[in-house]
């Protein structure tokens, strides 16, 4: 997928900010001519056309929906990464031309963010990423430890030492993904190791609800430095992985609680 658009010079263009003004908004893929609609093409959603022979194949709306995860995806990196900022208002067209596509799968993605929280909508000019502070974050650490270190001390004295021990690849993924320096790559691999962890306890409500915080936890300060923490911070994270997976193995309960308490702690 194209990453950013080009700029008449052949660089590439920076984020950008919503100018004071409407932004323009192009015209939606898959609009339908006037012609087309004379054949019958772009019939509105749900209504039944008797007589129309069956479609060979599905319309490509499974495609677009492919993109539009896609752009979800790249743009929970970017807030990650502090490529959007706090407070700032981006437009999906603007955004459109940085992922190299249309305005229209931008908006749906903006719009799942707007359902996490990660941004809101501002009408008329596009998406403002949502300010947060030092007590927001305190408050979501409070929240994933009152759900999860009872959890991770039930699962540690259930499950054998060689389930435990099968995680140990992800454990070591977090330590070299910190290593690269990219708070994007982390996160990532920090979400699929604590996924894995609590996938143990069968419950499927827990473990959504947990994923749900953990991006939380992950976006930006305001006022904090654009990259987040640093590579130092975030290698010293990824090692209280393996060390957990230690303290699951050998059972020790107390090992769990601390290990447990201390990363959500330190893990804004």
């Amino acid at each position: 997928m194209k990453q950013g658009a080009q700029g008449s010079a052949g660089t590439e263009e920076p984020w950008s900010a919503v100018p004071d003004g409407q932004a323009r908004v192009p015209r939606q893929a898959g609009a339908v001519s006037a012609e087309g609609a004379v054949r019958g093409e772009g019939a509105v959603r749900g209504e039944h056309t008797h007589g129309e022979p069956p479609l060979p194949r599905p319309r490509p709306v499974v495609q677009r929906s492919s993109v539009r995860g896609q752009i979800v995806d790249a743009l929970r990196a970017a807030l990650v990464a502090g490529d959007l900022r706090p407070g700032e208002v981006y437009s999906a067209p603007v955004l459109g031309e940085r992922f190299g596509v249309s305005a229209t799968p931008v908006r749906e993605a903006m719009q799942q963010l707007a359902i996490e929280g990660a941004v809101e909508v501002v009408p008329n000019r596009g998406f403002r990423v949502v300010e947060r502070g030092a007590r927001e974050l305190a408050e979501l650490a409070e929240v994933r430890s009152l759900i999860e270190v009872p959890v991770m001390l039930r699962l540690a004295r259930t499950v054998p030492a060689e389930r435990w021990a099968e995680l140990r690849p992800l454990a070591e993924a977090t330590v070299r993904a910190a290593s690269s320096g990219c708070r994007a790559t982390y996160a990532e691999s920090d979400r699929v190791f604590h996924r894995a962890v609590l996938d143990l306890s069968g419950n499927g409500q827990l473990v959504q609800i947990a994923e749900d915080l953990h991006r939380r936890a992950q976006w930006p300060l305001v006022g904090g430095r654009p990259g987040g923490r640093g590579r130092a911070d975030l290698v010293a994270d990824a090692h209280e992985h393996t060390a957990l997976l230690d303290a699951l193995i050998a059972r020790d309960l107390d090992v769990v609680r601390v290990l447990v308490g201390e990363h959500f702690t330190g893990a804004g």
